[in-house]
């Protein structure tokens, strides 16, 4: 007789540092893999709730940088330095994001765009050097309620283009 199988998934080890946000956009991948990757798409959306972006310079592919300004509601500027570092259309997207090229608390995002059905399922997974840096961003920050803001906002950019 055979015995009872017990599979057990071990937490990664950067679970300490990690902050993960999902949705469902009501429309095709490629779509959504697209808004996200061209700034005539990206500055209709990108952001948090009363944020603006202005874009300094932008090239995607590896190795490239978007350079950009996020203008918050109450008028504060914060730069912003994304290079992209792994680009697989239209599947898998891998980036440093920070406030400057050299920022030593630069933090990775993946984003990964999954069909689901008509649908497409986006994932991003944002790891942070430290567990310290991880809290201080979910705390004085918001990257939690920010990143839930920033793809609703795709989402609604997305299924507009879509319909």
């Amino acid at each position: 007789m055979a015995g009872a199988r017990h599979e057990t998934r071990a937490e990664p080890a950067t679970a300490d540092r990690e902050i993960v946000i999902s949705r469902v956009v009501d429309a095709p991948r490629e779509l959504v893999f697209e808004a996200f990757t061209e700034i005539r798409h990206l500055s209709q959306w990108w952001g948090p709730n009363g944020f603006t972006t202005t874009t300094r310079s932008f090239e995607f592919r590896e190795g490239a940088v978007w350079d950009f300004v996020m203008h918050g509601p109450d008028g504060t500027d914060y730069p912003e330095w994304i290079t992209w570092t792994e680009i697989v259309p239209p599947e898998r997207i891998a980036m440093l994001h920070g406030e400057s090229r050299d920022d030593p608390d630069a933090f990775e995002s993946v984003l990964t765009f999954a069909p689901q059905g008509t649908a497409t399922r986006i994932e991003m997974r944002t790891i942070f050097p430290t567990k310290e840096l991880r809290d201080r961003a979910a705390t004085e920050y918001h990257a939690v309620e920010g990143g839930e803001q920033t793809l609703s906002h795709l989402a609604a950019y997305a299924e507009g283009i879509a319909r």
